[in-house]
């Protein structure tokens, strides 16, 4: 059961605060008269989005619209709109029209009552049209009332704005059956009787229309004047109450909203979402602190996919905190047989932060980032590293991250960390001090070089198959603004340029960090080299870049002085929309030799692979003993990764340079074969890894990730 109330948006009282005190006193809903025709009213547009940034809870609509003088495609945009701006907290209620003569003084249409009706059935579909931002196609609508000829779709409201009628007459009700998600009549113009026929009439259109009834939300206005025993009484699970007068709000919250709360109970979802639900889960166990979105929700198109891979789970589990953590964890526990995906930026390129059918545990809003000391940073595994830099740059701080901002602290940390800083200041790993893991008992231990000192070694390179981490604390290093240098060079001649670019990198000073990317060989191709220089003295940076330059003919170049904040600004939308199943490979190698080099070119004309990139690694990542991580093969110059959209075709081509390579990089390798794990880890970085899964994970709660186990 669900309360609201109805508040005059009279310009000469004061709607806004009556609105802020229905929220303190519990009100599930706010609503406002929309008389655009009348001077001595706010225009209710207008005064829910002023609401709407005075209030953080209370949801808000019109109660009701008028349609006629309200364009629905325009409409359509506004709500989600406001819906986006109040996170999720706007409702869309509509009325066909009745005051005709102020409405034609307005210049809007005078309707008949069946023409009212066409025009309304018709506005619903224009705006759920434009509300379905999933569609790529323009929205196009040829109605009797409204011509819709070619519309861009969106934006994706936050959430599913349910749109219920104000209506009375049964052609509408009929509508509200068929098409609607909620009616909504005075009980003053109805009466007990009249909702009960009302909602007859309704529930029978909807059973025609291959509906379920309970999707279709019952609200009615009522005066604070309704006894409590008429009001138990009413077929409504959302009851509004007309009233500017604080008293009465006051009164019917102490009074009646604690007897009626729990006497009508609704499902969560409605039918239509419900029947999108995925076997093997029980999603009536999932935990209320997981924030759970299903196949049927609004917010599934934005969350189901990675970076670059598609993905269609079953369900998505978003916790806030350790604790939420704990709860979702135990959820997905009991699913063993149903896939597990842990995810924290959703960047993963191998793809595993997805699946299908399956649960992901994404830990995004633990995004947290705190400065605790000097050159010491607490973040959450969902901090974005562009959130980070920006956190860090007041202080001339930067802590060595990925090349891309939008990337995520979790699955980047965990498994390595290869970044701009790579051969000056090490990879990301290397700066960890300390950090929280949920274990898959569901334990919370927090771990650093003295305690749990083994599962700490575990989780900087392994971490994945570990635990969960919540809370990551790092020293960070000194770093000013910095060289940052895009070449694009001749790339007509592939192992001649690759087996130059990996001389002039090993020989460089460790200041510089580059990548080198390519494609398939044609004619006028060029390749791309991405620099950083950790410097902020111009003669240094250009010293720097000079010899990479001179690798090939350039073709373009570009070098700025930035600080590290602002190479990282490239975070781009916070939703990925990646599809398909692209393969990708890795390889960790110590040098571009002529026997590689001539293989990687043989690599690129197979067309196998359409996206083929080095990184710079040795360096500061050679200095750390092997055996200090999990991450285990730090001899390597060069971390290899190769893109393609066929696994078989991919591993087939890949497979022939594999002789070339001491090692992978796990977070960029989709290859599920068992040989992974030995390429990753030497046999005793691979024995003790496993040994300590058995200790820490003995029945294979993260298993979807290079599973550690000695069998699946």
């Amino acid at each position: 059961m669900e309360f609201g109330t109805s508040i005059t948006p009279a310009n000469g009282g004061d709607p806004v605060g009556l609105a802020r005190r229905s929220e303190e006193l519990g009100f599930d809903l706010v609503t406002f008269q929309d008389h655009p025709y009348q001077p001595r009213f706010h225009d209710t547009w207008t005064l829910l989005a002023w609401v709407a940034g005075q209030t953080e809870r209370v949801r808000l609509a019109g109660n009701v619209l008028n349609l006629p003088l309200r364009d629905p495609a325009l409409l359509a945009r506004s709500a989600a709109s406001l819906d986006l701006l109040s996170g999720g907290r706007l409702e869309l209620a509509l009325g066909a029209g009745g005051f005709w003569d102020a409405i034609e003084a307005m210049g809007g249409p005078r309707r008949e009552p069946r023409a009212a009706v066409e025009a309304t059935d018709e506005a619903i579909d224009i705006i759920r049209g434009l509300h379905h931002a999933g569609d790529p196609t323009p929205f196009r609508s040829e109605g009797t009332h409204y011509r819709v000829p070619n519309a861009q779709r969106g934006p994706l409201p936050a959430h599913h704005i349910p749109i219920w009628l104000g209506a009375l007459g049964p052609r509408m009700l009929r509508l509200i059956g068929r098409k609607a998600d909620g009616w909504l009549p005075s009980l003053g113009r109805v009466g007990v009787d009249g909702l009960r026929a009302g909602n007859k009439l309704i529930d029978e259109a909807a059973v025609a229309a291959g509906r379920d009834p309970a999707d279709i939300r019952r609200l009615v206005n009522v005066t604070p004047d309704v006894p409590l025993e008429v009001l138990q009484t009413l077929e409504a699970d959302t009851l509004i109450l007309y009233t500017d007068d604080v008293s009465e709000m006051e009164r019917f919250a102490r009074e009646v909203m604690p007897v009626l709360r729990a006497t009508n109970r609704r499902p969560t979802r409605p039918s239509w979402a419900r029947a999108k639900r995925r076997p093997g889960i029980d999603y009536d166990g999932v935990p209320r602190s997981a924030d759970a979105v299903e196949p049927g929700d609004i917010d599934f198109p934005r969350l189901k996919s990675t970076y670059l891979r598609g993905g269609n789970p079953g369900i998505i589990l978003r916790p806030r905190t350790t604790a939420e953590v704990v709860e979702a964890l135990a959820f997905a526990r009991r699913h063993r047989t149903v896939p597990l995906g842990i995810r924290s930026g959703g960047h993963g390129v191998s793809g595993r932060s997805t699946n299908d059918g399956g649960i992901v545990l994404s830990v995004a809003r633990l995004n947290h980032i705190e400065v605790v000391g000097d050159r010491r940073v607490r973040v959450g595994p969902g901090a974005r590293w562009s959130d980070i830099a920006r956190t860090l740059a007041p202080h001339g701080w930067a802590l060595t991250s990925g090349d891309y901002g939008g990337v995520g602290v979790g699955g980047l940390t965990t498994a390595g960390g290869v970044g701009w800083f790579a051969r000056k200041h090490g990879l990301t790993l290397d700066h960890l001090r300390s950090a929280e893991v949920v274990l898959a008992s569901g334990q919370v231990v927090r771990v650093d070089a003295a305690h749990d000192a083994e599962l700490f070694w575990a989780i900087r390179g392994a971490g994945a198959n570990f635990g969960i981490v919540t809370d990551f604390e790092f020293d960070v290093d000194e770093v000013g603004d910095v060289g940052f240098g895009q070449l694009a060079v001749d790339a007509s001649d592939p192992a001649g340029l690759l087996e130059r670019f990996g001389a002039a990198v090993e020989a460089a000073p460790r200041e510089l960090t580059a990548s080198l990317i390519m494609g398939p060989p044609r004619r006028g191709a060029y390749a791309s080299i991405l620099a950083v220089v950790d410097s902020d003295d111009p003669e240094t940076i250009v010293s720097l870049l000079e010899p990479l330059a001179e690798i090939a003919p350039l073709v373009d170049q570009r070098v700025v002085l930035t600080p590290y904040a602002g190479l990282m600004a490239t975070d781009g939308n916070s939703h990925h929309d990646g599809q398909g199943e692209p393969a990708g490979r890795s390889g960790l190698i110590e040098h571009l030799t002529p026997a590689f080099t001539a293989d990687a070119e043989e690599l690129l004309r197979s067309g196998a692979v359409h996206f083929f990139q080095l990184r710079s690694v040795g360096g500061a990542v050679a200095d750390v003993d092997p055996m200090a991580t999990a991450y285990a093969n730090r001899s390597a110059n060069f971390s290899v990764t190769a893109l393609g959209l066929s696994q078989r075709r991919v591993d087939a081509a890949w497979d022939r340079l594999h002789h070339h390579f001491q090692g992978t990089y796990l977070n960029f390798d989709t290859d599920r074969r068992p040989e992974r794990l030995h390429d990753a880890w030497p046999p005793e970085h691979l024995t003790r890894l496993r040994d300590l899964k058995r200790r820490y994970d003995p029945d294979g709660v993260f298993r979807d990730n290079f599973y550690l186990g000695d069998d699946r």
